[in-house]
């Protein structure tokens, strides 16, 4: 569904995204872990379209969108949403307005049609009944619901979240976690998700992409990246402060 193929990014000729791999299947979470300006978000935006890279090729769904002009390129995010770190809802737009807001954008529904999506749409997050709510009235939870509800009413093929449990408590955060599962299950989307929260990557994702330093340094299952023998990956899963730790531990672990 997607491909990133030796893509690499720079802003002002200083490199952000060095040789990048990655496959990600359809109907796949995968989540894309490291530390703060690692290149995370840059890559949602490359897979969106809003960035270009500077070298290497971006496929989604079959399609090399690196090179395609700005009327082509809608046409392929029309089947993408998107659950933005501050959940970017418009303030002057009650929910149901903001939920309707692609509809009417880029759809040819009735306004009965668009009202039916997105009271089924606010009832699969959680939210029934609450269209004629403003954003100023919602917690930080309810916001990011609105904005997963509002990313899901065009039936995406693919869904993009940016730190979407960023914020939240954890009691929130799982919540979310559960939303980002169900919704995949009952849409079937194809979701990539960019956290730095290691319990709530855990918690969803089919595989995990480490970046460090601008280059993916490994991905694997759950289970594999928890066992990884990589003292970069060891050190940003635990929060360890020196990555001589895992060594130091195996040492210890060798010598009982």
């Amino acid at each position: 569904m997607i491909k990133f193929a030796d893509v690499s990014m720079a802003f002002r000729n200083k490199p952000v995204l060095e040789n990048i791999d990655l496959d990600i299947a359809e109907g796949e979470i995968m989540v894309i872990i490291g530390p703060s300006g690692s290149g995370k978000s840059t890559i949602l935006r490359l897979m969106i379209g809003l960035l270009r890279p500077s070298a290497g090729e971006i496929w989604i769904n079959g399609q090399e969108i690196s090179r395609l002009g700005e009327e082509d390129l809608n046409v392929i995010r029309r089947k993408m949403g998107m659950v933005f770190q501050y959940s970017a809802l418009f303030d002057s737009m009650t929910v149901g307005e903001n939920v309707a807001f692609g509809l009417r954008q880029h759809s040819a529904l009735s306004e009965e049609e668009i009202a039916r999506t997105v009271r089924r749409r606010l009832r699969m997050v959680g939210l029934a009944g609450q269209e004629g709510v403003m954003p100023s009235e919602l917690s930080g939870g309810m916001k990011k619901r609105v904005s997963l509800a509002r990313a899901i009413a065009i039936n995406p093929q693919i869904l993009l979240y940016d730190e979407p449990t960023a914020g939240l408590d954890p009691i929130m955060a799982t919540t979310i976690d559960r939303l980002i599962c169900s919704t995949r299950r009952i849409l079937n989307v194809t979701s990539v998700v960019v956290t730095h929260h290691m319990q709530s990557a855990f918690n969803i994702a089919d595989r995990i992409a480490m970046i460090h330093g601008g280059r993916i340094i490994e991905v694997g299952t759950v289970s594999e990246i928890k066992k990884s023998t990589n003292p970069i990956v060891q050190q940003f899963i635990h929060g360890w402060a020196n990555p001589g730790h895992l060594a130091k531990r195996r040492s210890r672990q060798s010598e009982s």
